[in-house]
């Protein structure tokens, strides 16, 4: 049996018909639908310009712009709400991505500390390679997604003018991130980065005009707290912060607002798409490309600042990146102290450009915030890695005395975030 839907532009009334016992409609209407599954001995309507799988009925549809109307008669029971079954595919999304991120975020903090061993003298090569070396792989990854058809002119055609302000944010979070984490302890950081969180909801509620449940604003306090437990126990953290004065913290705050804004216009940049492209979907690749290509512009600019900040005087940049690169090849005479090269810095560049995308994929499909939460739990799984015998590390550190009270904190805060109370029964009409 089949349910279709054909042009006619001068009548709204359906053509009735009992085919096996079962009713089915003839929908004259401006948009063609088609059978996307049957439910309860009803069937759903799906039209190719909607997002959402419309009600499973058996009765009277009533097509308009937006929806079709349902008319259930009452002894059918039929209660089943618009799009479950792609609202159960979306959520099962959304939960593997948050998987592979946390996952890609624990490697991503472990790798980064494993390739600073033979970079210990180089911290600001590897930087730099990260940055200017993801311009070269994303634009390639653009390039072949572009002769393949998957990117179209249309997406390519989009306001740019997002894609600056992407970059500037992520150089002067860069800038602004190293200068006050010269003057803050390692141990103070991890603890005001969890302000990253807040401005990320403060920033969609204003220009994404979101609005968030209790439990949820509940959850991401429980999730800022638990990092901070798991962090801060016996580290001392909160004396080095008062020792290095308010302006350095309040600078390396001021970085993580910067880095909140750019997840949010990435989020932000999406939604706009999706409305430009009439439901379509821009592909992430075009806003990582794009972003990343305007961030090392101003990274260009910003070099004379960065290198000082980094200890390494403008004039001697030149010299100190051969050094680096000859460290990152491990080849030659002078690069004693450099084992683990190349290996470690590229299995650390490879890792960080998956995670990247993983948290960009995880923005486009759910939100900023839900990208943040799940980076936040790979904290305290990093924690715990570093205390297995990792190759290269030396002594395993030991778990602080926080951690297990700090991860509890952390899981009731995401559990309570995601936490969806039972809806109430659908009312059924009965037809007219």
């Amino acid at each position: 049996m089949m349910s279709c839907c054909r042009r006619n532009s001068s009548t709204l009334s359906a053509d009735h018909r009992i085919v096996s016992g079962v009713e089915r409609y003839r929908y004259p209407c401006h948009q063609s639908f088609r059978v996307y599954s049957r439910i309860d001995g009803g069937i759903v309507l799906r039209s190719p310009h909607w997002g959402k799988s419309v009600w499973p009925v058996l009765g009277r549809f009533e097509p308009s712009r937006r929806k079709l109307r349902r008319l259930v008669p009452a002894s059918s029971g039929l209660e089943t709400s618009i799009g479950d079954e792609e609202e159960r595919k979306k959520k099962l999304d959304v939960i593997v991505a948050a998987l592979v991120t946390v996952v890609l975020g624990v490697g991503n903090r472990v790798l980064y500390k494993l390739a600073l061993i033979p970079l210990r003298q180089y911290p600001f090569f590897l930087a730099q390679l990260a940055t200017f070396g993801y311009v070269v792989v994303y634009f390639s990854i653009l390039h072949f997604r572009y002769n393949s058809g998957i990117i179209t002119d249309e997406m390519l055609s989009l306001s740019k003018f997002p894609y600056v302000a992407i970059g500037l944010f992520e150089a002067l979070a860069a800038a602004s991130g190293m200068a006050a984490g010269a003057n803050l302890s390692d141990a103070s950081i991890p603890i005001l980065s969890q302000t990253f969180l807040a401005w990320q909801l403060l920033f969609s509620i204003i220009f994404l005009r979101r609005r968030y449940k209790m439990n949820q604003i509940i959850g991401c306090v429980f999730v800022v707290i638990g990092v901070i437990i798991t962090v801060a126990s016996g580290s001392g953290a909160g004396l080095s912060m008062k020792e290095a004065g308010i302006f350095w913290t309040l600078l390396m705050v001021f970085s993580f607002m910067l880095q909140a804004a750019d997840t949010v216009l990435k989020e932000v940049v999406f939604v706009n798409a999706a409305k430009t492209l009439k439901g379509g979907s821009i592909d992430l690749f075009v806003v990582n490309s794009y972003g990343s290509g305007f961030q090392a512009i101003f990274i260009c600019l910003l070099l004379p600042i960065l290198s000082k900040l980094w200890g390494v005087p403008f004039s001697q940049l030149p010299t100190y990146l051969k050094d680096g690169a000859a460290c990152f090849v491990n080849l030659g005479s002078l690069t004693s102290g450099c084992e683990g090269a190349p290996l470690l810095p590229v299995l650390f560049v490879v890792v960080n450009m998956a995670f990247n995308i993983s948290l960009l994929h995880l923005i486009k499909i759910s939100s900023a915030v839900v990208s943040c939460l799940a980076s936040s739990f790979s904290v305290p799984l990093s924690i715990y890695a570093f205390t297995l015998p990792l190759p290269y590390i030396g002594v395993a550190s030991t778990l602080p005395p926080g951690f297990v009270a700090g991860v509890a904190v952390l899981v009731i805060g995401l559990l309570a975030y995601t936490w969806t109370p039972t809806p109430r029964a659908i009312t059924t009409l009965n037809p007219t």
